[in-house]
């Protein structure tokens, strides 16, 4: 387990990782309308063609599908801000329907121990991918991360909303059960990459 400094400053990073949820756009996508939404996935019918393993070896993702709300998600894998603040994916038009994983946490799909950190971007506008996690992402949902050398699914077990300054420790688990933990901002946004709130979805492996 990390030592207490290092898990204070953890911390405080969750409120500090997805202050760019929607991150810091610049004036012209602040004003941009709304775009089409890209096509979402008929419930379950992805998981059906192609089972899951029990369990895999730990690979790197490069897509995530959401059951019923998003297919095929392209994974990017920016620097971490600070030494415990992960990076977000871009907030240009492609950007905002990525998902960032957190290669420094350490922990990978297919690890015995640990969450997977994921976390995508709200727009105010209502087209990025957080938005439609928000609307449709619910306990019981399932995902699947997929790469060249594994795939895995994982069903949703608690979807919480926490305030977006409060330190929020399980999010950077290293020590428990292996985990996906993709976060969102959410709430009310107070103005450009400021929102109250901060939504967590915990998934476990599920064949």
């Amino acid at each position: 387990m990390r030592a207490p400094v290092r898990a204070g400053l953890a911390a405080v990073a969750l409120a500090l990782a997805v202050s760019g949820c929607g991150a810091r756009p610049g004036p012209e996508e602040e004003q941009a309308a709304p775009t089409a939404r890209p096509q979402a996935v008929a419930g379950g019918t992805e998981l059906r063609e192609r089972p899951c393993p029990d369990r895999a070896r730990p690979f790197e993702p490069t897509t995530v599908v959401v059951a019923g709300v998003q297919a095929d998600v392209q994974v990017v894998y920016p620097a971490r801000v600070t030494a415990d603040v992960p990076g977000t994916p871009p907030t240009d038009a492609v950007g905002k329907q990525q998902v960032a994983f957190d290669r420094d946490q350490g922990v990978r799909p297919g690890d015995r121990r640990g969450n997977v950190l994921l976390n995508a971007h709200t727009f105010p506008d209502g087209s990025a991918l957080g938005n439609r996690l928000l609307d449709g992402l619910r306990e019981g949902g399932r995902l699947v991360l997929s790469g060249p050398d594994g795939r895995l699914c994982y069903r949703v077990t608690d979807r919480v909303e926490v305030d977006a300054t409060e330190p929020f420790f399980r999010y950077y688990e290293t020590d428990g059960r292996p985990q996906v933990a993709l976060v969102v901002c959410s709430g009310t946004r107070l103005g450009p990459g400021v929102w109250t709130k901060r939504t967590v979805w915990f998934a476990s492996p599920s064949a």
